[in-house]
């Protein structure tokens, strides 16, 4: 006897991860009540094909194949750093491809955790516009869903369990490989997109990965280049998640040409909303600076940048060296320059680091892998080239010195 329709015949299918307990309950209303518990548990897992969920009978397994969202095809994956850094491009149901990133850190002593991190994307492409960055080079295509999102964490969280990472090529890969979870533990939402400009789906994606999938709050941390709204929902949401800023700019005209969002929302405005959040939440506030040589790097925009956040209590500033892209002429400044920037902030009080990059040899950056596939499947990206140059001039109106010769040793990675 043949298992009867668990709901009528629809032209699509359905996001199992967006369903939640009690969507599936409705969708498996026919059914047992733990099957659609059984189904839960697979999913949280990362096994979001049907046929492989093996404690179902075989004609739901079916049934479920033709109901439910495909899981995600890999289009590409690479790896590097020994086996420590692993990116994926996703096609996505929907047809849309999108990057994450698998980073693994092993336990450095006795005292500290071995992490496993994943980078999510929020966003097809992006439309913020800022000129340096190899996603924004890509066009904005679209959203994505809930289970578009929560997916790139399943699939990470199915190639630790299933042992399925590169494996060690050297005695100290190995040695650096020994110790590392087989389990996803901290998620950035630091990808393809701004997080805040897909707010519902992010929220959603932030109460999946914390009620569902079990991660600590803490565990968590949402980036955005400072969509004023979004930060005061995040403010709402009640979970203590981390907060990073983008800032890239110490200055408002500056950050007008480099984060075009800016002009809707300045600095004092950001600074206002980061500042209550980390009120309301206890979380330590971190802001993202990306390092362009000739750009941003020189000391009084160091010193602008202390003076800006130093009166915030429980602030770090993440200084990371710009990876290249395609479009944009500029490069990370040298090491030297990197340093003395730091130099300034720490001197003033402020907790800093230089952004450790990782995945150069793989294009780890957010948006260079699909640039990659795009550009080698013959499509056309758009230039940032025009906004580059607006910068550039505005730099050297600026300071006459500004982008005379591009300094070495440009980062790899953004994260």
């Amino acid at each position: 006897m043949s298992l009867p329709l668990l709901r009528p015949p629809a032209a699509a299918t359905v996001d199992p991860y967006a369903l939640g307990r009690e969507g599936l309950r409705e969708l498996l209303a026919d059914q047992p009540a733990f099957r659609a518990e059984q189904v839960h548990r697979w999913l949280v897992r990362g096994v979001d094909d049907p046929a492989a969920m093996t404690d179902l009978p075989l004609e739901l397994r079916q049934r479920l194949t033709e109901l439910l969202d495909p899981p995600p095809k890999i289009l590409r994956r690479s790896t590097a750093d020994d086996g420590l850094t692993h990116k994926v491009l996703l096609q996505m149901s929907s047809g849309e491809a999108v990057e994450s990133v698998l980073m693994l850190y092993p336990r450095r002593d006795h005292r500290a955790k071995p992490r496993a991190t994943v980078c999510i994307s929020t966003q097809a492409g992006c439309a913020m516009g800022c000129p340096f960055c190899a996603t924004g080079q890509a066009g904005f295509r679209g959203q994505l869903g809930l289970g578009e999102v929560v997916r790139q964490v399943t699939v990470m969280q199915r190639l630790l369990q299933d042992d399925d990472v590169a494996p060690a090529t050297s005695a100290r890969s190995q040695e650096r490989t020994a110790d590392v979870p087989d389990h996803v533990t901290n998620v950035v939402f630091m990808g393809m997109g701004e997080p805040l400009a897909n707010l519902a789906t992010t929220v959603a994606a932030v109460r999946w990965l914390h009620d569902d999938f079990g991660l600590s709050a803490r565990s968590i941390t949402v980036s955005t280049v400072g969509l004023v709204p979004g930060i005061r929902r995040l403010t709402k949401l009640g979970l203590p998640i981390t907060l990073a800023v983008s800032l890239h700019a110490p200055n408002d005209e500056l950050r007008d040409l480099l984060v075009p969002v800016n002009r809707q929302h300045p600095l004092a405005e950001l600074l206002a909303a980061s500042h209550d959040y980390l009120l309301a939440t206890g979380r330590r506030l971190t802001f993202e600076y990306v390092l362009i040589g000739g750009i941003n790097d020189a000391r009084r925009h160091a010193e602008q940048l202390a003076e800006l956040v130093g009166s915030v209590p429980q602030v770090h500033v993440n200084l990371i060296p710009m990876n290249p892209t395609p479009a944009v002429p500029w490069r990370a400044p040298g090491r030297d320059v990197q340093e003395a920037f730091a130099a300034v902030l720490t001197g003033a009080g402020i907790s800093t680091t230089i952004r450790r990059n990782r995945g150069g040899e793989i294009d780890a950056a957010c948006g260079q892998l699909y640039a990659d596939y795009a550009v080698a499947s013959g499509r056309m990206l758009p230039s940032a080239v025009g906004a580059a140059d607006r910068v550039q001039r505005s730099a050297a109106a600026d300071d006459p010195r500004a982008g005379r010769g591009q300094p070495s040793s440009p980062g790899p990675m953004r994260r």
